[in-house]
């Protein structure tokens, strides 16, 4: 076995060329290179949220025309016209005469009615100032107005002859208005004194008693 030579215990291992190394690194990148150009989204569609985007080449949509025709006539059911019914006529008043047969008595009104002049300009006056001393304002008398305008006509000796009611305020019986003066009968102050009360008691003021007359035709 021959002898080493003295001072050359290791010896130093060969290293790669030059040539090598760009040889390997240029392989490499051709590889990757050529996997992508083959199969771009490989390796990407293993993610399960990856989508492939939809192209779009700019070209419009088709579209088909179909010729045909139609018909925009239209026809309407045939209606009649029923006229509303007619509104009832107003009630008619009769002034109160005395019965000379009964001595004084009319049966429309119930009992003995004294001939009476009426004058519905100074019952208007004595009912504004009784509408204001009940705390009501204008707006209530101008209600009041209209509701006796149709009841009366403001006429202390009105008398409807289909239903009795008498007065002012049209109380059927007249002989209600006794509650509030034994005068009822010709006193145009007791009536409306009367009335005033009953349209206080049930509608609270004129202008309810007067919007449900204008609702029922009668308050």
């Amino acid at each position: 076995m021959p002898a080493r030579k003295a001072g050359r215990a290791f010896e130093r291992p060969r290293s790669r060329s030059p040539f090598t190394l760009f040889l390997f690194a240029f392989t490499a990148a051709v590889a990757v290179v050529a996997v992508n150009v083959v199969d771009p989204y490989s390796g990407a569609t293993a993610s399960p949220y990856f989508q492939v985007a939809e192209r779009y080449d700019g070209e419009a949509t088709q579209t088909l025309a179909v010729a045909a025709s139609y018909d925009n006539t239209f026809t309407r059911d045939g209606y009649s016209v029923i006229a509303p019914p007619p509104p009832p006529p107003p009630p008619v008043f009769e002034e109160a005469e005395e019965d000379s047969k009964s001595g004084g008595s009319s049966k429309k009104s119930g009992g003995a009615l004294p001939k009476v002049t009426a004058d519905p300009g100074s019952a208007q006056a004595v009912a504004h100032s009784m509408v204001l001393a009940r705390g009501w304002g204008e707006d209530q008398f101008s209600c009041l107005v209209a509701l006796w305008n149709k009841e009366s006509g403001w006429r202390v000796n009105a008398a409807n002859p289909s239903s009795g009611a008498y007065g002012i305020p049209q109380a059927l019986p007249g002989s209600k208005m006794g509650s509030a003066g034994s005068d009822w009968a010709t006193n145009p102050a007791t009536q409306i004194s009367w009335g005033l009360g009953y349209i206080s008691g049930r509608y609270g003021t004129p202008c309810g008693a007067w919007g449900h007359s204008q609702a029922k035709n009668w308050y």
